[in-house]
């Protein structure tokens, strides 16, 4: 045990000293309380602190005592379902401890320590195993199977295993080498957790968006970040991916975010249903809650717990959704800590290691080989939301984020305003995984999904185009094709792209459903084409098939193969003329 003194005492950042052979980032307890910090600085004998806990009350002389290892995450089964503040502390059961506000100094283990889980051993005495190697199982969730791990520093034979009820202090196998291996397990959260491989991947996170299943694709290992203004949606959106994706597991950070969206997650999620399974969706869910009114510098540790649980769980063999909300918070973190230590700012009072600390935490994603001998393929895939001040995106935040991530869901204040969710900009948006996802989309959806993505992209852009010489001329001016263009663009806008995330069937578009939607618009797209110069074009907008189109989202997902061929080809040229004569 190492054992020093205060000496210095500024917001979150303390200096102690007397406190020789302590590293950076070993966890430390300050004062009489016990506050958790962490070393971020060492000069001689002399260390800064940061506190993740309300510094208040502190005085100079007060103890700072540490053992001398980093902050660690606890993983093991337990996690899911569960709601943790920032350094991984149990908030329903400080909760019960003090109340509805975290005392100063509260602390409660991760993993439930009583629960007893049953295992069911995969492996027989004799056979040796190695780091990442699966010895066993417990169902944590009726969802997901907890596969237990060989942690690392451990190798040898197994000389005792035993199917049966265990806690995660008992040990459930023991090796020649005398080890033993327990259900729980420790991880440094600021180390990313060992890989064999990381491998290029060609699927796609489902998430039953169509701005984003269609038109910017994440792969599953992918990244992808959500910058946009205040009252955008970022929140919105994320919710909506961490219900809906198909990812096997999801954590969600809220990191700095405001009390009453985190309230607003907290209590939904419990109640929510999840549409793969029908159990509730906090059965494959690990929430990390760190408010904008909690302690400032709890904020950059949430990044690294979430990362780290994302990973373990990666490490089973499943594919997990990481939703970070917000990145931004985090940067802010970073900058007020910095500013403490009295370290030379970067652009906009940013420290010079901003970069740096953005792109290791999105190079955690990845799809990969994990360690073991059955060469098991898990991934995790991070989706970041930057909250830049006035919605500028030129500020170091985002443009430090879109160096790194793959996918750039541009949000839009003028979309929301306007009542379009989600208030992504089709214009200024991309995703660089189209390439590595085209046979995926031709081999499972259809052989011309890629390239309808694309016409209806084309009508986007030339509806841009037509807006501007609209305000200069009028709308009149137009030929009938480009009034006929701007209104189908409208169609794909208001019909295609604009998804309501509280609607029982709109809500979740599933991926054929999306391909039988573009067929549609494209199909009544040429049928009109088709008539026009043969009838009025004030005619051709009193089609019913104008709103037909309009109500194509709200046909229940269950009934999509059964009224979409059907639908489409009452939108054919031959049904439609046919119509138009009678």
């Amino acid at each position: 045990m190492i054992i020093g003194k205060i000496s210095r005492i500024s917001g979150p950042v303390v200096n102690a000293r007397g406190m020789e052979g302590i590293k950076i980032r070993d966890l430390v307890r300050v004062g009489e309380l016990g506050l958790v910090g962490e070393v971020i600085e060492v000069k001689g004998d002399q260390i800064s602190i940061q506190v993740y806990e309300e510094t208040d009350g502190l005085r100079v002389g007060e103890p700072v005592k540490s053992d001398g290892k980093p902050f660690l995450a606890e993983l093991g089964p337990g996690l899911l379902g569960m709601i943790y503040d920032g350094i991984q502390r149990p908030l329903e059961v400080i909760r019960d401890q003090t109340g509805a506000f975290i005392a100063r100094g509260a602390s409660g283990d991760p993993l439930h320590r009583g629960k007893r889980w049953h295992f069911v051993p995969t492996v027989k005495v004799g056979e040796p195993v190695a780091h990442g190697d699966v010895i066993g199982w417990v169902q944590e969730t009726p969802a997901i199977r907890h596969k237990i791990l060989v942690p690392e520093g451990v190798a040898g034979k197994i000389v005792k295993i035993k199917e049966g009820d265990y806690t995660v202090e008992e040990p459930v196998a023991e090796l020649d080498t005398g080890q033993k291996i327990f259900m729980k397990q420790l991880w440094p959260i600021r180390r990313p957790r060992p890989i064999a491989q990381k491998i290029t991947a060609g699927v796609p996170l489902i998430t039953g968006q169509r701005i984003f299943d269609v038109f910017f694709p994440v792969t599953k290992g992918g990244s992808a970040i959500v910058p946009g203004p205040f009252g955008s949606g970022k929140t919105v959106t994320q919710q909506a991916l961490a219900k809906w994706s198909d990812a096997d597991i999801v954590v969600y950070i809220g990191c700095g975010e405001r009390g009453n969206e985190m309230t607003e997650v907290l209590t939904e999620f419990p109640h929510l249903e999840d549409p793969r399974t029908g159990q509730p969706l906090m059965n494959r869910t690990v929430l990390i809650a760190n408010t904008s009114n909690m302690p400032v510098a709890a904020r950059e540790t949430s990044i690294y717990t979430g990362i780290t649980i994302a990973e373990y769980y990666r490490d089973m063999g499943y594919d997990v959704a990481l939703m970070a909300d917000s990145t931004s918070r985090w940067a802010e973190a970073l900058r007020e800590i910095s500013g403490r230590l009295e370290e030379m700012p970067g652009e906009e009072g940013y420290p010079p290691y901003l970069a740096s600390r953005i792109a290791e935490f999105y190079e955690r994603a990845g799809r990969v080989i994990c360690l073991g001998s059955d060469k098991r393929q898990g991934s995790v895939t991070v989706i970041g939301a930057v909250s830049p001040p006035g919605g500028d995106f030129s500020e170091p935040v985002t443009q430090n984020s879109l160096r790194i991530a793959g996918a750039f869901w541009g949000l839009d204040a003028r979309l929301a305003y306007s009542r379009h969710f989600p208030a992504i900009n089709w214009l200024t948006s991309y995703s660089l995984y189209l390439d590595a996802l085209q046979d995926w989309y031709k081999r499972e959806i259809g052989p011309d999904f890629i390239q309808m993505r694309q016409e209806l992209l084309e009508i986007l852009q030339k509806e841009d185009e037509l807006k501007k010489i609209v305000q200069l001329v009028g709308r009149e001016s137009l030929s009938e094709p480009d009034k006929l263009l701007l209104d189908i663009a409208r169609t794909v806008r208001d019909d295609f792209l604009r998804q309501n995330a509280f609607h029982e069937v709109d809500a979740y578009c599933p991926l054929k459903k999306q391909y039988y939607m573009m067929q549609a618009i494209l199909a009544f797209y040429k049928t009109c084409q088709g008539l026009l110069g043969k009838i009025p074009y004030e005619e051709i907008l009193k089609l019913p098939g104008w709103e037909q189109l309009s109500k194509m989202r709200y046909v229940p997902n269950d009934q999509t193969e059964s009224y979409f061929p059907g639908f489409i080809r009452e939108l054919s040229a031959a049904s439609m003329t046919k119509e138009v004569v009678a």
